[in-house]
């Protein structure tokens, strides 16, 4: 059993750090195309001018995403966290080679405590405040902790099958929560920190939905972390359940 992050096909360089006795493998898969400004937070975060992973605006300054599309983990647990000067995000667009507009990032807070697929969390300051409009706008934080048995949508631009390629166009796909207990039964994965997301097999996250935004009731519950066993496969996806970090995103942006 695989169990892998899903980071973009592009970022070839990245060593990802594997939860103890698991091993590292590497369109939303199943998912339709986006409409215009169905997701106007959704954004695709660049590095060094490809896209990398997927993120979300949550304040004119602030972009939230995850900790692993914006650092690189060595064999020793040493994490190094991408220069700012390296990465930008396109808002505005569903097409992630134009249109919209392109904002420098020019400061990245990782949460302290990342590591072993915890804590996958990151938030970006962008160089010039995001204008908003139909196309952009900002996604509110969670009201509530995210029930079992809801559907959840997600959205991003990764690949549209296991190893396939990255779709030009945002995608989307609505998955359902699991409990706690469910989750840990199922990956191992049942902590107060994460999210588990389960799917008819041939759908869910793959590589380049990393960081993007899972969404209940029009707030981010989700941030994309791993799919468990390869894209689309059986088993629930894995991603970091926002409303544990709340305070954390509040006490390092302008929230």
């Amino acid at each position: 059993m695989l169990l892998q992050v899903i980071l973009s096909v592009i970022l070839l360089s990245v060593v990802c750090q594997a939860a103890p006795g698991y091993v590292i493998d590497g369109r939303v898969v199943g998912g339709v195309d986006a409409t215009p400004a169905q997701f106007p937070h959704q954004i695709s975060l660049r590095n060094r001018g490809s896209h990398n992973c997927g993120g979300s605006i949550i304040s004119r300054n602030w972009v939230l995403t995850a900790a692993h599309c914006v650092t690189n983990t060595y064999e020793n647990g040493t994490i190094e966290v991408y220069p700012a000067k390296n990465l930008n995000v396109r808002a505005g667009s569903n097409d992630r080679f134009s249109g919209g507009i392109l904002r420098q990032v020019v400061e990245v807070i990782v949460h302290k405590d990342y590591g072993n697929f915890l804590n996958d969390i990151a938030v970006l300051r962008v160089d010039t405040p995001f204008i908003f409009s139909s196309n952009i706008q900002a996604i509110s934080l969670p009201s509530q902790n995210t029930p079992a048995d809801a559907d959840i949508i997600i959205s991003g631009w990764g690949r549209l099958t296991h190893g396939g390629d990255l779709p030009r166009y945002l995608q989307w796909n609505t998955l359902q929560s699991l409990s706690l207990e469910e989750c840990q039964e199922r990956i191992k994965y049942g902590y107060p920190n994460m999210l588990c997301l389960s799917h008819e097999p041939n759908n869910g996250a793959c590589n380049g939905d990393s960081g993007g935004p899972a969404l209940y009731k029009n707030e981010i519950v989700g941030i994309a972390g791993f799919v468990y066993g390869g894209c689309g496969s059986k088993n629930p996806d894995g991603y970091a359940r926002v409303y544990y970090f709340i305070d954390w995103i509040k006490a390092h942006t302008d929230l």
